[in-house]
């Protein structure tokens, strides 16, 4: 998962069970953190503004062009 420090990471959410600071079909952004990818989670900025560790299998990867990283950058 390791990338380039200049590339945000992006994911998809495609399942939100039982968590409310999350929505379906939306691109969070994800911050690296290699020790929860080991047990199979991802490191999320939710609805909440906060990052927090949500299963691995809610989401998908995404690559997303540079104008729409900084689109989703200043919309935070």
């Amino acid at each position: 998962m390791a990338k380039k420090n200049t590339e945000q990471l992006f994911a998809l959410c495609i399942e939100n069970k039982e968590c409310e600071d999350l929505e379906k079909c939306k691109i969070y952004r994800v911050r690296p953190d290699d020790e929860a990818v080991k047990e199979g989670y991802l490191r999320i900025i939710d609805e909440s503004g906060e990052d927090y560790l949500y299963p691995e299998s809610y989401f998908v990867l995404v690559e997303l062009p540079r104008k729409a990283q900084d689109a989703l950058q200043v919309a935070r």
